[in-house]
């Protein structure tokens, strides 16, 4: 056989390659067409070459091989040839060929090595099909440089009709035929020589540098700078018992070590010698992580355990490490574990480093403030300046302050606001707000969901399967495309404002669109949501994609379906911003009209939704709402509205109403019903077809949405204040803003997550992304906040005091108030302060002013005794609750 110096060799030679120069033959030349540096240079005709097979022991006996050896003619050879230069050039021609070797004896029988001797010539260019890559016969061929395949080659040559392949090495089979392998991370080299032979006996190409050409690496361990390479290019990282399985399968045909099902088998799974400690994460979510690290190959043990490779920090909780980390810990952030799923390899720490945060949570001028000052003036101003410093900060426009029109010219980036903004200027640039948000979902929605999950090549493989990915996102690329054009629309009236533009005309525009690309996707939506559980539970590498995205921050640590249903909730937010528009147009305004029409048109998008998809179940919740609460607004019954939550708590400031009130907190989808307990509940309700229900024990105070709450306070604990929280709320007919403090007295649902449920619906009807930006935590102290004694007995007898005296103060107007009205205020007040019947002397004093024709004309001594009664029912009052004590 000739080596490489065969291209030294004399002008016009030919030589058969060496496996040193045709190793990448496969992927570099095709059985058609040549390799020739000159094309101008004429080819000599190659010499004629016959072949020869030789079958060695067993293999002769083998009647499957012998039929097949007749079926094929041909073996195909590359070539090297050198030529001289075309005139005038001096340099050497190398030429590149595959040529075909006839094959005119179909094969001849070798018992022993000694016929070998016999069989050797250089007429012929012999190949051995050896049964045994094992035995000493293969050794002794091996040692003299003969060419030997097993025979799996040539049945699949004869299957395939395809010509015997040329191999400088030993080929048992072509399992591996077409790979390139790199190897990484073995110390043992006699481990390793054994891998590399197995290769080189299935076809496979070895390198030592890895590059872009390696199909595959073999990695023994999880570090090293070819890991890393072969990481950030995808190249799958596969253990050595893969090698070892596949030579145990060489005898199978048509069989291809690189295959998907074969391979994923051994793949090295992303924490393979990584042993894992998770840190600020709760319960449920760190048992559901660990799980993960052992079906992905890693093991975990408790935070600060010496043997720990890595500690996994929930970044947005953990503010500081409970013990200071050794240099062979990596602290990273949960998004190299989930990344790490993902990409099915172990990621790189460097990305990932978890760094302690220095964000303050609320700024200093927030808890300046002290119920200590003596001056009350003081303490009021003060709390005047932080509630308008949050306003500042839950300022919700992003139009910038106003410019006069003649010192800016009108563009998109200078919105000139009316000197006076109207009412319909409010809703309008409301309409355009929640418009340019929605739009803004859509977008982080197909563009960190959908375009991804949709490209090709991805690391590990697809994620989901194109029908799979259909199904979840359906037609939402089709609405974003329609609410862009609304928006730009709306951005333009906006900007050049006039009370007699039509805002009815662009939905009536898009109205046909809006017809065509809804109904499908709200249809589908439990179909997408399903489709998304299923594969989330299914399958890990979606798991943690999704677990990735809800981190970022244009997410808004909202899930996908999360984020999914805003098309659903978005046609009935515009209906009711149209509704409330035409209430603040003219009539002499063209526009109003148009938004009839436009109210009309989206009404006819939502019948082409299927009923069938509206949750029988929270409408009658909704249902219970009404009835349960005396006065509740009919408005309230809304199709696209649904009951979230229900929350006890006890009012803590003047509003919504007063201090030390029970108070139901009813949290719909988009607004929030206040409600206080009644303090007198009347017979029973009876329905029209007979039914009874029982009293309303609850009285409506106000049905606020809850685009008007501004921010969420989470008020700390302390000694006297605790399981409190505040709402800063800009109603529509104030110029300021009003402070709602609670109390919460449920047990069951924690404060912290009742909070959060608030504010991501609040953002949910904005569309806001992120939700946490509209809590605070706060001070007591700053808001003026407490909730001591507020259970206490003295506390309790002290409110009835005030509610009674508001009574009698509400029954005494000296110019309306009947006389009937009169004794029945006073005797509420007797009994509800000392809870028994008058005395005779009281009773005397309510006969006087029964029969007192004018109010006028009370005698002040018994105007006077009124308060030194309630003052002396006051200190019985506190004798028995300092006696309790």
């Amino acid at each position: 056989m000739a080596d490489d110096s065969a291209l030294a060799s004399t002008t016009g030679s030919t030589s058969l390659a060496d496996s040193s120069i045709f190793d990448s033959k496969v992927a570099e030349t095709s059985k058609e067409n040549l390799f020739i540096r000159s094309a101008s240079c004429v080819e000599e005709e190659m010499p004629q070459i016959e072949t020869r097979v030789i079958l060695v022991q067993e293999s002769g006996k083998q009647e499957e091989l012998i039929r097949a050896l007749k079926t094929i003619n041909i073996m195909e050879v590359p070539v090297i040839k050198i030529k001289e230069s075309c005139p005038g050039k001096s340099d050497e021609k190398l030429i590149k060929s595959i040529v075909n070797m006839e094959i005119k004896l179909p094969f001849v029988k070798m018992e022993s090595v000694e016929e070998f001797k016999s069989l050797d010539s250089p007429e012929f260019e012999n190949v051995f099909i050896v049964m045994d890559f094992q035995d000493s016969v293969f050794n002794e061929l091996y040692k003299a440089d003969c060419r030997v395949i097993g025979p799996p080659v040539v049945l699949n040559c004869a299957e395939k009709g395809e010509p015997l392949p040329f191999s400088c090495r030993p080929l048992y089979c072509t399992s591996m035929m077409n790979l390139v392998l790199c190897f990484t991370g073995f110390r043992k080299k006699e481990e390793l020589a054994r891998l590399v032979t197995l290769v080189h006996h299935m076809g496979g190409v070895i390198r030592k540098d890895f590059n872009s050409k390696v199909t595959h690496l073999v990695a023994n361990c999880t570090q090293g700078e070819k890991f890393r390479v072969a990481v950030s290019l995808g190249t799958p990282i596969m253990k050595p018992e893969w090698i070892h399985k596949a030579w145990e399968r060489r005898n199978e045909q048509d069989f291809c070590a690189s295959v998907d099902d074969f391979r994923n088998e051994f793949k090295v799974p992303p924490f393979q010698d990584c042993i894992l400690s998770f840190l600020g994460f709760s319960d449920e979510e760190k048992t559901n992580m660990e799980e993960m690290t052992k079906m992905q190959g890693g093991n975990c043990l408790p935070v600060g355990d010496e043997r720990c490779t890595h500690l996994i920090v929930e970044e947005n909780i953990v503010k500081e490490l409970p013990f200071e980390p050794s240099k062979k810990l990596y602290v990273v952030k949960q998004e190299w574990f989930w990344g790490s799923i993902q990409m099915d390899a172990r990621a790189g720490e460097t990305m990932y480093l978890y760094e302690k945060a220095n964000t303050p949570e609320l700024k200093k001028s927030v808890s300046l403030l002290s119920l200590n000052t003596p001056n009350s003036n003081r303490k009021r101003r003060r709390l005047k300046e932080t509630l308008a410093q949050l306003s500042r900060e839950a300022d919700l426009s992003p139009f910038p302050p106003q410019t006069p029109k003649s010192c800016t010219k009108s563009s998109k980036n200078s919105t000139p606001v009316p000197s006076k903004q109207s009412a319909r200027w409010q809703v309008a640039k409301e309409l355009y707000q929640t418009e340019s948000n929605y739009v803004n979902i859509l977008a982080t929605i197909i563009q960190l969901f959908q375009v991804p999950l949709e490209e090709e090549g991805q690391r590990g493989g697809p994620i989901l399967a194109p029908e799979e990915i259909k199904t979840i996102f359906g037609s939402i690329p089709d609405i974003f495309d329609v609410h862009t054009k609304i928006k730009d629309d709306l951005e333009d009236l906006i900007v050049n404002w006039d009370e007699s533009k039509s805002i009815g005309d662009i939905f009536l525009k898009y109205s046909k669109d809006l017809v065509k690309i809804y109904p499908p996707f709200v249809n589908f939506f439990e179909m997408s949501k399903e489709t998304i559980i299923k594969c989330e539970k299914q399958k890990p590498r979606f798991h943690a994609f999704l677990k990735i995205n809800q981190a970022k921050p244009e997410c808004g640590r909202q899930s996908l379906v999360e984020l999914l249903i805003r098309p659903v909730q978005r046609l009935p937010s515009i209906a009711l911003l149209l509704n409330d528009l035409k209430k603040h147009t003219f009539e002499e305004n063209p526009d109003k009209s148009t938004l009839e029409k436009a109210i009309e048109s989206l009404k006819e998008v939502m019948t082409h939704i299927n009923e069938d998809k509206r949750k029988t179940e929270a409408q009658r919740q909704i249902f219970d709402v009404v009835y349960e609460v005396d006065g509740c607004p009919a408005n309230l019954l809304s199709s696209h509205r649904s009951l979230v939550q229900r929350v006890e708590t006890i009012s803590l400031g003047e509003h919504p109403c007063d201090r030390g009130e029970q108070v139901t907190l009813f949290l719909f989808n988009d607004c929030l019903e206040i409600a206080r307990k009644r303090h007198k509940v009347i017979g029973t309700f009876r329905s029209p077809h007979g039914q009874t229900r029982p009293p309303a024990s609850l009285k409506h105070i106000h049905l606020m949405p809850l685009s008007q709450i501004k921010k969420v306070l989470d008020i700390r604990e302390t000694e006297d204040c605790h399981n409190a929280f505040a709402l800063l709320v800009r109603p529509p007919t104030e110029q300021a803003n009003v402070l709602l403090s609670f109390q919460m007295t449920s047990e069951e649902l924690p404060k912290e997550n009742w909070l959060k449920m608030l504010c991501r619906h609040v953002a949910n009807t904005i569309c806001k992304a992120d939700a946490e930006n509209l809590i605070y935590t706060a001070d007591p102290e700053s808001f003026e906040v407490n909730t001591k004694d507020m259970d206490s007995t003295l506390s309790r007898a002290s409110r009835a005091i005030k509610k009674t005296s508001k009574k009698v103060t509400r029954a005494f107007s000296f110019s309306k108030t009947p006389k009937r009205a009169l004794r029945r205020a006073l005797m509420a007040s007797q009994s509800s302060a000392e809870g028994r019947s008058p005395s005779s002397n009281e009773k005397h004093v309510m006969s006087r002013l029964a029969s007192t024709s004018s109010l006028a004309g009370i005698p002040s001594p018994s105007l006077v005794s009124l308060p030194a009664f309630f003052e002396r029912r006051s200190h019985t009052l506190s004798r028995s609750t300092t006696h309790l004590i």
